[in-house]
């Protein structure tokens, strides 16, 4: 059990924060364009850069256990760690701008849809490009 925990634990710990992650895009989102009445694109973006800084930290720290603060550690981890959020949040903000604003879908429904294909992406992107 223990060998199998160890061989897992990066994907356990990416599945951990990556539901605590959405859970804070989505109720960011909530927040924003639902109890302040924010518009759907400026709400989307705002829960995204609360969810990003929260996810740097918790991706960076404790699931690819990436503990150095060198500079040249830091040059290529925060640059390639945002720039693929960026993609993905650009996901996230043409899904959600297609589907409630012109298509007019419920925008709760479509926040948790669309956060399946952003969690997706960040964590290939993280694996393979940014804390490899």
């Amino acid at each position: 059990m223990k060998d199998m925990l160890g061989k897992y634990k990066s994907i356990l710990m990416y599945l951990f924060f990556g539901i605590c992650t959405t859970g804070i895009n989505i109720s960011a989102y909530w927040l924003f364009y639902t109890f302040l009445s924010l518009p759907n694109v400026i709400s989307t973006i705002l829960s995204w850069i609360i969810s990003v800084l929260f996810a740097y930290i918790t991706n960076k720290l404790w699931v690819f256990e990436s503990h150095s603060l060198d500079k040249q550690v830091l040059l290529h981890e925060i640059p390639t760690f945002f720039g693929a959020r960026f993609i993905s949040g650009l996901i996230d903000l043409a899904i959600m701008y297609i589907f409630v604003d012109i298509l007019s879908f419920p925008a709760m429904g479509i926040k948790f849809i669309s956060n399946i294909f952003v969690v997706i992406f960040n964590y290939v992107a993280s694996k393979v490009v940014i804390f490899k």
